[in-house]
């Protein structure tokens, strides 16, 4: 059943036309990875290429085969033994069939099936970090390792790549820094009506007067929810009493962290200063509204779709220097000034949060589009759903090419 690994007929046009690259993820509901799936299956249709993704089903099965992928029916999610040993025959024989170029996995389980699988037919692996995996026990490590052992090995941030270096020393010559991509379309001040911005204004019940700062993010401890409560009463203090501070986000059934909350709130006595919304199904709408936009976690991220979303929008941003986030945002040290798109502030440090926001907050009307501009820019070099598809697409040819004589 081996074939050779560049076995496929191309077509003329781009090198991956008539190739067929399988993507393995757990299921295709909402989130990150499952996003970036059927993104890059929209980039390979484009291109002329099959795109095929294994999960099992989910939301967005509809969104990838209106965009030209393929959906395969697979029992991906399961991390019984037993079951992937029995998957990956399965998905050999699925692979076999279907004359697969590539199989790109996207997650831990499944990516033990893919590379057996890919072993089996002896053709080029992909794996993608799309976070940062902890493995306390030597189990654990074992069996996260599976997602540095691609031909490449794709890393969604500068910083998730050091984690994968330091953790698996021999994966770093096979590493590949692809950020994740954004549809700017969609996050664009002239592609939201202003119905939408203000349908948001009135379920927050924030008067006409007042400004936004928002922390959009599920409701959970690491999020620094509660940093920014103890940012707002500092600014309170201050003489700053027109802005709500919207806390936007499902709690995901954490009660316990909610009542935590509203303690807080209390104890601050913030009550309709600070807002507890719920989840937000229009975020886009939802920077845009902001005057200023909030990512305060205590703990790392792998990346920071937040603040990039923000800035496309032109919404000044307040983030941790910590993990991914900062790669997302110009900000002095390490840029001057004059090329700022944001403020890094450190973890859990609610006075400097303050004082980035009271800063963010007052910056003129010429200072503020000047930032808009820059950051609109800064994002559209580095973090499109284009270039990212691109690269990802690179990935593919580099791994088809032949190998040079006597290699």
């Amino acid at each position: 059943m081996p074939r050779s690994r560049a076995s496929f007929q191309r077509s003329p046009g781009h090198p991956l036309a008539g190739a067929t690259v399988l993507q393995i993820i757990p299921e295709l509901d909402t989130g990150g990875a499952e996003r970036t799936a059927v993104d890059v299956a929209a980039g390979l249709a484009e291109v002329g290429a099959r795109a095929l993704v294994a999960s099992e089903g989910g939301r967005l099965v509809g969104e990838l085969q209106s965009r030209g992928g393929e959906w395969v029916p697979f029992p991906a999610r399961t991390k019984n033994p037993l079951s992937m040993l029995l998957n990956v025959r399965r998905l050999a024989r699925i692979a076999h069939d279907e004359k697969v170029s590539i199989i790109h996995a996207r997650s831990r389980a499944p990516a033990w099936v893919g590379l057996g699988a890919a072993r089996t037919l002896d053709i080029p692996f992909v794996t993608t970090f799309h976070g940062s995996y902890s493995g306390a026990s030597a189990p654990k490590r074992l069996y996260n390792s599976v997602m540095a052992r691609g031909d490449l090995v794709i890393a969604n941030s500068n910083y998730t790549a050091r984690l994968i270096e330091g953790l698996y020393p021999s994966a770093k010559p096979r590493i590949r820094v692809i950020h994740r991509g954004t549809d700017l379309s969609r996050f664009a001040p002239s592609a939201i009506e202003p119905g939408r911005v203000d349908a948001l204004r009135k379920a927050w019940g924030v008067g006409p007067h007042e400004r936004i700062v928002l922390l959009g993010a599920r409701l959970t401890q690491w999020k620094g929810q509660s940093v920014l409560i103890e940012a707002a009463s500092l600014l309170r203090e201050s003489g700053l009493d027109d802005v709500a501070f919207v806390l936007a986000g499902d709690p995901q059934g954490r009660d316990g962290y909610v009542a935590e909350l509203d303690r807080l709130i209390a104890a601050k006595g913030l009550q309709g200063i600070v807002r507890r919304v719920g989840h937000c199904s229009d975020m886009a709408a939802a920077f845009l509204a902001a005057s200023a936009v909030a990512v305060p976690s205590t703990e790392p991220e792998a990346f920071g779709r937040a603040a990039v979303e923000a800035q496309a929008l032109g919404t000044p941003v307040v983030v941790s220097d910590l993990g991914a986030v900062p790669e997302t945002v110009l900000a002095p040290p390490s840029e001057p000034a004059s090329s700022r798109t944001g403020w890094r502030v450190p973890a859990g440090d609610a006075p400097a949060l303050a004082a980035a926001l009271a800063e963010a907050l007052g910056l003129g009307a010429s200072a503020r589009a000047a930032m808009a501009l820059r950051a609109r820019a800064h994002v559209e070099r580095h973090f499109s759903l284009e270039r990212m598809v691109a690269a990802t697409l690179d990935t593919y040819i580099a791994l088809l090419r032949p190998p040079p004589e006597g290699g």
